[in-house]
């Protein structure tokens, strides 16, 4: 009687945890999911490009890489999903590998952020003039000028005349543009109670000397801003980039524990 309950033991036990299993299945079939869903952001973003005529003057399209990086997760998710599912080595290794060698990118892209921060508010001002350079031609840049200059109240990298750069807003004598000497909308200060918007209010700004453009826009530059930003929210940053890696490294390891279990069941087997 021992003897038959425990060959039946024998015959259903197994080394495969299936908590781990069905976990690493849902936690890869979500990051699947939201695969799916920057894909098809990235799809929509490229097919109204197509329909704009401004040109695009990012050394990538935007659109590009978040399709590319949709499609590389779901090939990521996707090992994941099959892999726990059907208990299948290969696509569990080809998983684990896969987000090892993203996250060490990402740690590798950090250290080296660290060590050249210093170059930091350079690279962002070369970025933020190529915007302010190419703000009617390309409305990536225009949308993302705009949205910096609403959210850290700032008008220019330096200070509001930087807006000169731009061949509709430069404000030389010979500038035939009806924006000359303007700033673009988003540098405008809200006025409390307005109920028809004065898009205009940005106009002849530039002639004006500090204290008078401060009566309708943000005369700070958004460098200022910036450095100001990235001081008071270090603490988010380093929260973010460890909400980042955290679902990374616990899909590394339940992989990795998974892998193991199943190849004890195939050695037990045989």
């Amino acid at each position: 009687m021992d003897r038959k309950l425990n060959l039946n033991r024998a015959e259903t036990f197994s080394f495969i945890n299936p908590w781990i299993r069905y976990f690493l299945f849902f936690f890869s079939f979500l990051f699947w999911v939201f695969s799916l869903l920057i894909v098809a952001i990235g799809v929509y973003a490229k097919v109204q490009k197509a329909t704009d005529t401004v040109r695009d003057t990012f050394l990538v399209d935007p659109a590009v890489i978040l399709i590319v990086v949709g499609v590389v997760m779901f090939f990521i998710t996707f090992c994941g999903c099959i892999g726990a599912l059907r208990e299948n080595i290969h696509l569990l290794k080809t998983f684990s590998f896969s987000l090892t060698l993203v996250f060490l990118t990402q740690l590798a892209i950090a250290v080296l952020g660290f060590f050249y921060s210093d170059q930091t508010p350079d690279a962002l001002g070369k970025f933020v003039n190529k915007a302010i350079v190419h703000y009617r031609d390309d409305l990536d840049l225009q949308n993302l000028m705009d949205y910096i200059q609403r959210e850290f109240k700032c008008c220019g990298w330096n200070n509001y005349t930087d807006w000169s750069w731009n061949l509709y807003f430069n404000c030389t004598q010979g500038n035939p543009s009806s924006e000359r000497c303007a700033v673009p909308y988003s540098c405008c200060t809200p006025v409390p109670g307005e109920v028809v918007i004065n898009t205009m209010c940005g106009f002849g700004v530039q002639t004006q000397n500090y204290l008078e453009a401060t009566k309708s826009i943000y005369p700070v530059g958004c460098a200022d801003r910036a450095v100001l930003w990235i001081e008071s929210h270090l603490l988010l940053v380093g929260a973010l980039a460890l909400g980042l890696s955290l679902p990374q490294i616990a899909g590394i390891v339940l992989s990795q524990i998974l892998i193991s279990q199943i190849q004890d069941e195939i050695s037990s087997v045989l």
